[in-house]
């Protein structure tokens, strides 16, 4: 059976009629700058994240199988770790068997997700192993503020896994925060972005080149061009693009237009930045904003080729003001926690719910190895007011 209470959502977990020696769930206790309550509209005693720890009776070195095995049984039993995520933003795994991208990714998969196909990357992920990337490729000194993944296009996934494979000394630290907390917060504090944002809605404009543009950045083949090979003249490469930008399935909220001499495009998407969680309707600020605005703060050349890339205005063209995304920032920095790693650890994401960033480090850019996995869930968010561009929905095969 699983034991559970309404503020931590568990004491330890396991499920139904098993042996002595099947491995269970313990919870872990973290120091405060590592974990916080959650506020309004989380219940009362929520945290972030809520940290568990693989314990198996009589035995100190634990097999990945055995634990793969528990969070199938988890699953099984309800999604409990899925609805968990729903509750918490961010679930942390201690003391993982896991050494390796192989090891992760078996470890991800458990969780019966269905693997994401990121339409329009704007950053370089290679393939390390199933479904398993570099979490950034980003220079060391460079900041990723919080946010939620892929923000500035419509196919987002529902899911992110980050694996610490290697830890850094001093920094790197890797950020978590409520979107349902920030969306409360700015609601009560900036009533009048809320009801902009409500209204209008976002224009994200996105410029892909044929050409990296800067270091950890995508190309344009990178992220329309799976379908393009090698003999393809320029009629039949653009098709096959369009093709790509197609399967977004947001009709005439996508736009692009073709870069002279074969440069590159720009996307134009009309996106709702305020979503709702599916099961409680919960409005969520689903964004980058605060991301795009330090960019446009910090002095160095990936910020400012990231502020290129993406820009972001309301719905209807107009900027939208600085005060109000410096208030965003200083919301989002009073209510996140930053996750200090240490080698194993995986931290899972609800990212309708939850944002991640990215702290610099000091030490060599190799100090500090962290891997992605990303996946899609059952269920989209659900559109936060009627227009027909306030929701979003899961990309078409292709």
């Amino acid at each position: 059976m699983t034991t559970s209470t309404a503020s931590t959502g568990v004491t330890t977990w396991a499920v139904g009629s098993q042996p002595p020696s099947a491995v269970v769930f313990e919870p872990v206790d973290l120091p405060p700058s590592n974990q916080r309550q959650l506020g309004a509209p989380h219940p009362g005693g929520t945290t972030i994240p809520l940290a568990l720890r693989p314990f198996q009776h009589g035995v100190d070195d634990i097999n990945l199988d055995d634990v793969i095995e528990a969070v199938k049984r988890l699953q099984a039993q309800n999604k409990l770790l899925t609805k968990q995520l729903a509750l918490h933003g961010t679930l942390l795994f201690r003391g993982l068997p896991i050494h390796n991208a192989d090891d992760f990714s078996r470890f991800a998969h458990a969780f019966g997700f269905k693997p994401h196909e990121i339409i329009g990357i704007v950053v370089n992920r290679p393939v390390l192993a199933p479904n398993i990337s570099p979490a950034s490729e980003a220079p060391k000194e460079v900041l990723i503020h919080s946010h939620n993944e892929s923000p500035q296009v419509p196919h987002a996934p529902e899911y992110i896994f980050f694996y610490g494979h290697k830890v850094a000394q001093r920094g790197g630290e890797t950020p978590m925060s409520s979107s349902l907390e920030l969306f409360h917060r700015a609601r009560a504090e900036m009533p009048e972005f809320i009801a902009q944002l409500t209204e209008k809605g976002l224009l994200s404009r996105v410029t892909y080149r044929k050409d990296r543009q800067y270091s950890g950045g995508s190309t344009l083949k990178e992220a329309f061009g799976k379908e393009i090979v090698d003999g393809d003249d320029l009629a039949t490469r653009r098709s096959k693009i369009e093709a790509q930008i197609a399967r977004y399935g947001r009709g005439a909220h996508t736009t692009w237009e073709w870069l002279d001499n074969d440069e590159g495009i720009i996307v134009t998407h009309r996106l709702p930045a305020i979503r709702t969680q599916p099961g409680t309707d919960l409005p969520t600020l689903f964004t980058g904003l605060a991301t795009l605005y330090k960019d446009a703060t910090e002095d160095n050349a990936v910020s400012a080729a990231r502020k290129r890339i993406t820009e972001q205005r309301y719905g209807d063209g107009t900027p939208i003001p600085e005060k109000y995304l410096k208030h965003l920032v200083a919301i989002t920095n009073e209510i996140r926690v930053l996750h200090r790693w240490e080698r194993g650890d995986v931290l899972v994401y609800d990212n309708i719910i939850a944002q991640h960033g990215r702290q610099p480090w000091e030490g060599e850019q190799t100090d500090r190895v962290v891997m992605a996995s990303l996946f899609d869930g059952d269920e989209v968010p659900g559109a936060y007011g009627g227009a027909d561009w306030a929701q979003v929905v899961q990309a078409l095969e292709g």
